[in-house]
């Protein structure tokens, strides 16, 4: 059995380290502790109309809490990347092929969902991506936790987020007591976000869809099931058929200083702003509210109502504007026209593709060509830049990239 780590033993857990000395190891102790708790929490439970039978099941074999979930909430990064390597990371030619294939291969029911709910097609296959990788997170185990007991833990074990975690486990066992899945089925993130399109079980008894007919609500085994509950959410929080997300623009001279307020498309033009493709914005009277991601140097977007739909998903600007440009590009659209202000030296999206194509081309790396450098890729830089006379720091740089071309 793991032994929590040092800097875990805080909050609830500085109690237990004088029960140590008393004989006791400090897990089973906390384990004793956990299996009261779920004892006690059924009184919370059967309030709210779970049965014996349903709490049993969600809770069988479950003798010890997560830990796994108790070290990832502890130890949450916070997000530092830059707009420009979110994006690279999330819009690139691996998600536009996998979204295209995914668009030929559910075509049918994308274009039903499309026809009932409103919502854009390739917003959907983008929240996709997002979410889970076109559902390739659910195809690794190791990823995935047993959704109420990792509640559980957090209701009992985090006091930052036990309020969150008691009203999501009910949520949880909701779900399970209506049969749309299967106690060992019922999987997800660590904070309890589930299935295809990683919805937390309040939302899905919110939004759940039952697409395929089969009478169960399945949002981690049916593809439509999780896609039409994404368009339940959306169309259910206003969104507007047939417009798109924003629009990207060129800043006036002194521009920067309107980011945040909101005009009419027809305003933002006799302001001076443009699109950089030369067309005209529409015509019209909706209103879009300036932001600029990476300040006056980097590329300006008037975003209009969908945006914030969007954002119903995922509160960040950055999940927002990922979705709408990874949308773009899978509506064959067109990305980003203007540049990033990336650092000199540093790669753009396509050149991190070419740098892990030509690594791997010459024996030094084996994993996908996805763009994102996380160890396996810069385990291969460091060993080409030892060899090439480079400061072997593991990074992607423009000097490296021209060396191997």
């Amino acid at each position: 059995m793991k032994t929590f780590r040092t800097n875990l033993l805080r909050g609830f857990f500085i109690p237990l380290l004088g029960l140590a000395a008393a004989g006791m190891p400090i897990d089973a102790r906390a384990d004793t502790a956990f299996k009261t708790w779920i004892v006690k929490f059924y009184e919370t439970a059967a309030k709210s109309g779970i049965s014996r039978s349903t709490y049993e099941k969600a809770f069988a074999g479950i003798t010890e809490p997560d830990r796994d979930v108790l070290e990832k909430a502890a130890y949450q990064p916070e997000f530092k990347s830059v707009i420009w390597e979110y994006l690279d990371s999330r819009v690139n030619p691996y998600t536009v092929r996998i979204g295209r294939e995914m668009a030929a291969k559910y075509g049918s029911t994308l274009n039903a969902l499309e026809r009932h709910f409103g919502v854009d097609k390739h917003i959907l296959l983008a929240i996709w991506s997002m979410e889970s990788n076109y559902g390739a997170v659910l195809e690794k185990p190791d990823r995935l936790h047993h959704v109420p007991q990792a509640l559980a833990t957090l209701a009992w074990g985090d006091p930052n987020r036990s309020k969150f975690a008691r009203t999501q486990l009910i949520a949880a066992l909701k779900i399970l007591q209506s049969g749309d899945v299967a106690p060992k089925q019922l999987t997800g993130s660590w904070a309890g976000a589930m299935g295809h399109t990683q919805f937390i079980p309040t939302s899905y008894l919110l939004y759940a869809v039952d697409a395929d007919g089969n009478g169960k609500r399945d949002i981690w085994h049916s593809v439509p099931d999780a896609l039409a509950t994404s368009a339940n959410l959306l169309a259910k929080n206003g969104w507007q058929n047939g417009k798109t997300w924003g629009y990207e623009a060129v800043l006036p001279a002194n521009g920067a200083r309107l980011e945040g307020q909101t005009k009419t498309l027809a305003e933002w033009a006799k302001l001076g702003f443009a699109r950089p493709n030369g067309k005209n914005f529409p015509r019209g009277t909706d209103r879009a509210t300036l932001k600029l991601m990476a300040g006056a140097n980097g590329p300006a977007f008037l975003m209009l109502k969908n945006f914030f739909v969007v954002k119903r998903y995922n509160a960040a600007d950055s999940y927002a504007l990922a979705v709408g440009l990874l949308a773009d590009e899978l509506a064959g659209h067109g990305g980003v026209q203007q540049s990033w202000p990336r650092p000199n030296g540093t790669l753009d999206i396509k050149q991190k593709f070419e740098l892990q194509s030509r690594m791997k081309e010459l024996g030094y790396y084996e994993g996908e060509v996805d763009g994102n450098f996380g160890s396996g890729s810069k385990a291969a830089i460091s060993v080409i830049q030892k060899r090439l006379g480079m400061q072997p720091n593991g990074e992607p740089s423009r000097q490296l990239l021209e060396a191997l071309r």
